[in-house]
């Protein structure tokens, strides 16, 4: 008589990390990815290679408060016990904080509905404990006010191809967004801004930071800003931002 087959089930899992000692989340072949190492650690619990999917990649040195990921397993004990043996083994850096179990039409990039991105800076020069964690932008000051009016032409669906950029291995996105938030909110000398969006082009994130900072810097007014948006036209105006500033902080469902 043959083995009854594997009670496959399919879990949802979130997880944060530290990006700083990081090639990014997407597995490649040098490895030292965030993606790498909960595939490892899954391999090792469940005895066999496991896939993990992913919300959407985030670039090396960009940080996660909620990136979202999905695979199958057969693993007939409670999410918890799993949940609890994946955290075990992993680097510091990269904690993985709910795990529960997904309908099997669920998945982490094509049932997204949207994203929240915060982009840290601090006007001046950041303690080395949270340097990593910003942008310092050391003797330099921001118009807030400024970057806030050039950030109102940005809310609404727009093709943001002017703030994409290519990835050079042959794949393409829809660059009509949804932009539903992009808030510019000031605590002393540190500035946050918010954006929250159907989805994002490649490096969108860091380009919007780097040209409102421009913006926030006299170097472009919020009128230049939606003139570079409608003209779909990436240029040398736009600036992106170092990635360490960058956070993904939700996936919405």
């Amino acid at each position: 008589m043959s083995a009854a087959p594997a009670a496959v089930r399919k879990f949802k899992a979130v997880c944060a990390y530290d990006g700083t000692e990081f090639y990014g989340w997407q597995s490649q072949a040098g490895g030292n990815t965030v993606q790498d190492f909960i595939e490892a650690r899954l391999a090792v619990i469940l005895k066999t290679p496991t896939r993990i999917h992913g919300s959407g990649r985030t670039d090396s040195g960009v940080h996660s408060r909620g990136q979202v990921f999905h695979f199958e397993a057969d693993w007939p004990h409670p999410p918890a016990t799993l949940l609890r043996a994946l955290r075990c083994g992993l680097p510091a850096g990269i904690q993985v904080t709910r795990l529960s179990r997904a309908g099997a039409d669920f998945h982490a990039r094509f049932s997204a509905t949207g994203k929240r991105y915060c982009y840290r800076l601090y006007e001046g020069f950041a303690l080395p404990w949270e340097s990593r964690y910003c942008w310092s932008l050391g003797n330099r000051r921001l118009d807030t006010a400024a970057m806030a009016e050039a950030a109102a032409h940005l809310v609404g669906e727009h093709d943001f191809t002017a703030f994409g950029a290519n990835r050079g291995d042959g794949s393409a996105d829809n660059p009509l967004k949804d932009m539903r938030r992009v808030a510019v909110s000031r605590r002393g000398r540190r500035v946050t801004i918010t954006f929250e969006a159907s989805g994002f082009l490649y490096k969108m994130a860091r380009s919007l930071t780097g040209t409102l900072v421009e913006v926030g810097l006299g170097k472009l007014t919020p009128a230049e800003v939606k003139a570079i948006l409608t003209s779909r036209q990436r240029t040398e105006q736009i600036a992106t931002a170092p990635a360490k500033g960058l956070w993904m902080e939700r996936v919405y469902y």
